[in-house]
């Protein structure tokens, strides 16, 4: 049955399995809770980005535009798991490094970020100890995909929310979407509703704000995507997205977990749309080459393909595509954009944060003039976990 939410499918007949699996899951959060399993603390800034659900809420573009705007004021790095790299272990990567080694999202960040130090360990308080032993110059580490991961308790956590799945209508797996009871939303310092409509009007605001029962300590956040112009994967020139033809065709390529955005997005430029999709970080195998080589084919001219920049480190290298495909297909960079005029104050939360808190930045040393005179600076407040508990 579809609930509220345009993608919420919440499947009842599933629900009593979703009640053991919650109960696992709320075991799980009681033995962090009560010491039995341990959550360190680092003494170096350390910011999560993360989610409670199943499926893409736009993690690798949030984390990029934390990237983009600490980079320049700091020595950052970020921290991934890895998923589904054909290597084990901590691995910094370097100009050499292959997307098998480190996975396709963390690569994808080196290769737009070459200067920022990229690593992937499965345990992210083993991976935290090497970055800082390899580089005393760190001031912050972002920590991709981690709100679930509690072995470590990062200075700065940051959940997102699907605008499209809103957590407070869904339900735990396997019958609905979440990976924790709702109440895992209350361990973020900041929520960030992912993926509204740049129109989004001020009583709607108002209504997911009231929805979400956030508590004192939390801040909300509304940002949109914003898509650039469409690069070539195999070489040429770029173009505009406005650039499309009303007749064009376009077979939009993806292997992400939740393509109907894009989906959504691109419709306005094109009336002849063709969705090919995969599952999230699909490896391509020989017959989705061919498959891909055929559905391109068959699309009439003018015709183009349009894939994601994630999707472009995995086509890369692949053996297969067509002279064809070769030459008509684009990745689409996504970045994010902050509604409601609230990109300032979130940019001073986050790099007061950091300079209150960084080990070894001169700014750390200086008069923190960028620090919001609120009480939900992570700086300015006292923890607030007996209030959180209670």
């Amino acid at each position: 049955m579809r609930v509220e939410g345009d993608f919420i499918v919440i499947n009842k007949w599933l629900l009593p399995l979703s009640w053991l699996y919650g109960l696992g899951v709320k075991l799980r959060n009681m033995a962090f809770e009560l010491g039995i399993l341990k959550t360190r603390s680092f003494d170096i800034p350390v910011i999560s980005v993360g989610n409670i659900t199943v499926g893409g809420t736009g993690k690798t573009p949030h984390v990029e535009y934390l990237v983009k705007h600490l980079k320049d004021l700091f020595h950052v790095a970020v921290l991934s798991r890895g998923y589904k790299r054909k290597s084990k272990g901590f691995i910094i990567a370097n100009d050499k490094t292959t997307m098998l080694e480190i996975g396709d999202e963390p690569y994808q960040m080196k290769q737009k970020f070459p200067q920022v130090t990229v690593a992937v360990d499965k345990s992210r308080c083993h991976g935290i100890d090497e970055l800082t032993s390899h580089d005393k110059r760190l001031d912050v580490i972002l920590l991709d995909d981690a709100f679930q991961h509690r072995y470590v308790k990062p200075g700065v956590n940051i959940l997102l929310v699907d605008y499209h799945r809103l957590v407070i209508y869904d339900t735990l797996l396997p019958a609905g979407r979440l990976r924790e009871p709702l109440t895992g939303k209350d361990r973020a310092d900041i929520v960030i509703v992912t993926k509204c409509p740049k129109d989004l009007k001020p009583m709607e605001y108002r209504v997911i704000t009231k929805a979400m029962k956030l508590y004192a300590y939390q801040s909300l956040y509304f940002t949109a995507l914003e898509y650039d112009d469409l690069q070539p994967v195999f070489g040429g020139n770029s173009r505009p997205l406005s650039s499309l033809k009303p007749k064009e065709h376009v077979l939009l390529l993806t292997g992400i977990a939740s393509p109907e955005q894009m989906i959504h997005d691109l419709k306005p430029y094109t009336k002849n749309l063709t969705p090919l999709s995969f599952a999230d970080h699909h490896e391509f195998k020989k017959k989705d080459i061919q498959l891909i080589n055929e559905t391109f084919a068959q699309l009439p001219e003018p015709r183009c393909i349009i894939t994601t920049e994630k999707d472009t480190t995995r086509l890369y290298d692949v053996e297969g595509l067509s002279d064809e495909v070769r030459r008509h297909i684009y990745a689409l960079p996504v970045s994010i954009h902050f509604l409601l005029d609230q990109e300032d104050t979130f940019n001073q939360y986050i790099i007061g944060y950091v300079r209150k808190n960084s080990r070894n930045s001169i700014l750390a040393k200086t008069k923190d003039d960028h620090k919001p005179n609120n009480s939900n600076y992570p700086g300015n407040r006292s923890r607030t976990i007996s209030f959180r508990d209670n």
